[in-house]
């Protein structure tokens, strides 16, 4: 009996059904699976593929002098960037727009609006007026397609100042060198991750771009410098330079009684906020990391380890003859001239090396060597601050009778300027080596205090008495003998001059008519609070330390002290109250010629110290301040009339 067609459509209607209900099922049931067993995972994927995060880094901690002054700033700064497909005109047009703002070339700008991709960087880090400018002309152009990201920048508001000691920061916000590098750890902000979506190729989604929003910020570093000592350094030093014609410099200055540095100045210098356009040489940090013969100077230390062992008494008596020999070394004075029957007094005061190498003799390789170390030579100090040499010492044990002769006028051996200041410093400090130090303190993000330094004796180098002595041997050297210069008037100044021959760079030998000039030194001499090291590198025509390094210690000491208020003696300096301004504050009128040779007076009243200086400096004045914060009043009134070099003492206050 043949089959009902009506039969057959049900029975293949059922079967499609069953079919349907089956692939319905093992759909459902694949839903089932990708939703609840493989949900989790399968959405992570989706995250890591459509999603990449970003590291940020937060702004570094701030340095600043010891009153508080910012001597390095982190600034939020806007970034240019652009997602080239919402661009609205042609790529040319856009790059000749906006070029000329950014100071880069349109043809690069081009290159890269051409990339491809949806976000491409244009200009870093960019200065406030700039970014000014872009807008305007991204308004007035309805430019499409760009944007600005907050990044952190690295500012050092005084320029130049304190460069070596400061360092620098490299782009990817790592310290590279100065105190930017050795607190780099602490210095540097917190990192964070933070998302951004990204399209099919990886590239950043126009709209998705991160917020720039930084985690906390790194520790602050206060240091023990004083940016107002720093300048006065800085322009004696560059005053310097520009007399003798000195190759290199460095000048520091101590406070002896607790090893705190002052100020710390090199030259030739470079701007950190323009480090790139500047040579490694000129980042270098001389103050720790130039070693020389100390020539004289060492002297100090010389007499220091002979009176200890009571091997001189200052009016012990010496025959000079000019010269003498040892082991068929001839080793004359630095003058030329012959002294005939002298004091161990007058062999320190005019620093006749016939004596001293007679002293070192007396001493022997061994105690010699040791009171060089007992004084921190031959051994980093250990100073907060990256590229410290060692100097070099003679091994005593393969020492000459020549070699001692040759230690004991400050030849054969290398040092750090940053070595012998801390030595002077510690004939100042009743005979106590300190450690030097230029961090005061370390603050948290919050303020609170996270390390503060300590004074930290190394050893008595030598005893309290011998110190005294010593130091009344070298006031003499100021007050009398070679270090004249370095005398100021109404302080008593102790210390020491030297003339050392210049070393070839592959040391085998010295470079005949090069010199090295230099002066080591504290005041006053009843209460030492500043010592000060000069150093010349290769002067012009005049070369001797008490000529070109002394007079220069000079002019810092004058500065410093009365800047610090310590009285001069029999003087009583009191700072004029701002409600007892001179009479000479008010300017005079212009002059109507100005008599040869003569200088105008210009007017310093409402300007900072440096601005003063410099105002002073350019018609060649001095300037002795009294005071901090803003120019109150002047000695000599502006329009007046007086001599080239002289010195205007100008007060100021806070404001």
């Amino acid at each position: 009996m043949p089959a009902v067609p009506g039969f057959q459509i049900q029975r293949r209607i059922a079967v499609f059904v069953t079919l349907m209900l089956l692939l319905i099922l093992v759909l459902a049931g694949r839903l089932a699976w990708v939703q609840f067993v493989e949900g989790k995972n399968l959405s992570a994927k989706v995250q890591n593929q459509l999603r990449e995060s970003k590291t940020l880094q937060s702004p570094r901690g701030t340095i600043y002098d010891r009153q508080g002054r910012e001597l390095a700033i982190s600034n939020l700064t806007k970034s240019l960037y652009a997602d080239p497909a919402e661009l609205n005109k042609d790529a040319g047009t856009v790059a000749a727009l906006i070029s000329p703002i950014l100071g880069a070339k349109a043809e690069r700008i081009q290159e890269l609006l051409e990339s491809g991709g949806r976000f491409v960087w244009i200009q870093r880090m960019l200065e406030p007026d700039v970014v000014k400018k872009l807008n305007e002309v991204i308004k007035a152009q309805d430019l499409q397609g760009f944007g600005f990201i907050e990044e952190s920048k690295r500012y050092y508001p005084n320029d130049s100042l304190a460069a070596q000691v400061l360092g620098f920061v490299g782009t990817d916000d790592i310290g590279l060198d100065g105190i930017e590098l050795a607190m780099d750890k602490l210095i540097k902000g917190q990192l964070s991750e933070q998302a951004i979506f990204t399209d099919n190729r990886g590239l950043p989604i126009f709209n998705s771009i991160f917020t720039f929003s930084p985690p906390k910020q790194g520790k602050s570093i206060h240091l023990t410098l004083d940016s107002n000592i720093q300048f006065m350094v800085e322009k004696a030093l560059d005053k310097a330079m520009a007399s003798t014609k000195a190759k290199t410099a460095t000048v520091i200055v101590m406070n002896p009684r607790n090893g705190e540095i002052l100020a710390m100045a090199s030259r030739p210098t470079y701007n950190p906020n323009q480090f790139g356009n500047f040579s490694p040489a000129e980042w270098k940090n001389r103050a720790v990391s130039y070693v020389y013969e100390p020539g004289s100077t060492f002297k100090a230390i010389v007499a220091a380890g002979a009176l200890q062992e009571g091997l001189v008494q200052p009016n012990e008596r010496f025959q000079d003859n000019g010269y003498v020999v040892v082991s068929g070394r001839r080793i004359k004075n630095w003058s030329d001239e012959s002294y005939g029957n002298i004091t161990f007094v007058d062999v320190i005061k005019n620093s006749i090396n016939t004596g001293f190498v007679e002293v070192g003799l007396r001493l022997g390789a061994s105690r010699l060597t040791n009171y060089a170390r007992q004084f921190g030579f031959g051994q980093t100090t250990g100073v907060d601050l990256p590229g410290e040499e060692q100097g070099i010492l003679f091994d005593p044990d393969h020492m000459r009778e020549s070699d001692i002769a040759t230690m004991s006028i400050g030849q054969s051996i290398a040092v750090t300027p940053l070595q012998l200041i801390t030595a002077i410093s510690a004939i100042a400090n009743d005979g106590v080596l300190l450690k030097p130090h230029i961090i005061k303190e370390i603050q948290n993000a919050d303020g609170s205090l996270y390390s503060s330094a300590e004074v930290k004796p190394v050893r008595q180098a030598v005893s309290p008495e011998t110190a005294r002595t010593l130091i009344s041997l070298l006031e003499k050297v100021v007050s009398e003998g070679g270090g004249e210069k370095a005398a100021v008037k109404g302080y008593r100044v102790a210390g020491k001059t030297g003339t050392a021959e210049k070393l070839r760079e592959d040391g085998s030998g010295y470079q005949a008519g090069h010199y090295i000039a230099s002066f080591a030194g504290f005041a006053p001499v009843e209460d030492p609070q500043v010592a000060i090291v000069v150093i010349l590198d290769d002067p012009s025509g005049i070369y001797y330390g008490g000529q070109v390094a002394a007079p220069v210690a000079g002019e810092i000491f004058s500065q410093v002290l009365r800047y610090l208020n310590i009285t001069p003696q029999g003087v009583n300096v009191v700072p004029p109250a701002k409600t007892e301004l001179k009479a000479t504050a008010a300017p005079v009128a212009p002059p109507a010629n100005i008599p040869p040779g003569k200088v105008v007076v210009p007017n310093v009243i409402g300007k900072s110290m440096r601005q003063a200086a410099d105002g002073l400096s350019a018609v060649g004045l001095g300037m002795v301040p009294v005071g901090t914060g803003v120019a109150v009043d002047q000695s000599s009134a502006a329009n007046s009339i007086v001599d080239p070099g002289s010195e205007v003492t100008v007060y100021f206050e806070p404001r």
